[in-house]
């Protein structure tokens, strides 16, 4: 069965979620997941950054 689904979200978030990666400065990525910093502060970084 087809997921009719897939990625609608995406397209509610503004430039659909693609933007430059605060950490590793890469540009035009997507930035979904939540990474919290040592001054305790939010960011929105890549898949390949999540987990530094």
């Amino acid at each position: 069965m087809a997921k009719n689904n897939r990625g609608k979200r995406l397209y509610k978030i503004p430039s659909r979620g693609r933007g430059t990666c605060p950490l590793c400065e890469k540009t035009r990525i997507k930035l979904l997941y939540p990474y919290r910093t040592e001054a305790n502060e939010l960011l929105k970084v890549c898949k390949n950054c999540r987990q530094k």
